[in-house]
């Protein structure tokens, strides 16, 4: 069956992490690397679901690791965590989406998010206008890797999921997306990406990733740094 829509996760496939928001973040709550990984994803989901805001994330991480972050102390941690996921676009898969757009493909993203990077995002990111749909989990209270959300997602683009290829960065989501139906992929970077494509034949029928002109920015975007 013919690709007639693409769904992007958003973090780690069209942004990655800005490591200077990263490193902000772990002087500010003073954790190492390894305790900083672990508990900010065990309380990830809660947060990507809705059902806590920043500043109730960021509470629990205190209470679970003996810190009582000061309310100035929360603020900065969910500015910089903001930061991190919207500071460091990446230019050649945005051009790849607006390439799809071009050619006609339904495009969307399908992203764990929490509200106050959804905000943001809404707020700033002109470009986001351009796919068809956004799926935030943080707005339906469902996450990847719920079969509920790539179903959701397929019936608002109006295509069945065997019609649909999927990109992301996790493989249990990939996987999940495989279960639905979905041709899926997981991503490392544009160049494998364009590989596996081309491994597929999907190349066939898509534009090719990677060689496209980057759309151009909208005023008050932020710019991808050099």
């Amino acid at each position: 069956m013919s690709i007639r829509a693409v769904i992007f996760d958003y973090g780690e496939v069209l942004c990655q992490p800005d490591p200077a928001a990263h490193r902000a973040l772990l002087e500010i709550a003073g954790f190492d690397e390894a305790a900083f990984q672990q508990h900010y994803w065990s309380d990830r989901h809660d947060y990507d679901l809705g059902r806590l805001d920043g500043s109730a994330f960021w509470r629990r991480i205190g209470e679970e690791t003996g810190r009582a972050f000061t309310p100035a102390q929360i603020r900065s941690l969910i500015e910089q965590d903001v930061l991190q996921w919207t500071s460091f676009l990446d230019e050649p898969m945005l051009a790849w989406t607006a390439a799809l757009q071009d050619a006609g493909f339904v495009t969307a993203i399908l992203s764990n998010m929490p509200f106050e990077i959804d905000h943001y995002m809404r707020q700033e990111f002109g470009w986001l206008a351009h796919f068809t749909h956004l799926t935030f989990s943080c707005e339906h209270g469902i996450a990847k890797p719920d079969p509920a959300i790539y179903t959701y997602t397929c019936d608002q683009l109006g295509v069945l999921p065997e019609e649909a290829l999927f990109i992301d960065d996790k493989q249990v989501n990939v996987e999940a997306a495989e279960r639905v139906g979905l041709e899926a992929v997981r991503f490392r970077n544009i160049a494998q990406l364009r590989d596996e494509l081309e491994s597929r034949g999907l190349l066939q029928q898509l534009p090719t990733p990677g060689e496209s002109v980057a759309p151009e920015e909208s005023e008050g975007e932020p710019q991808v740094p050099a």
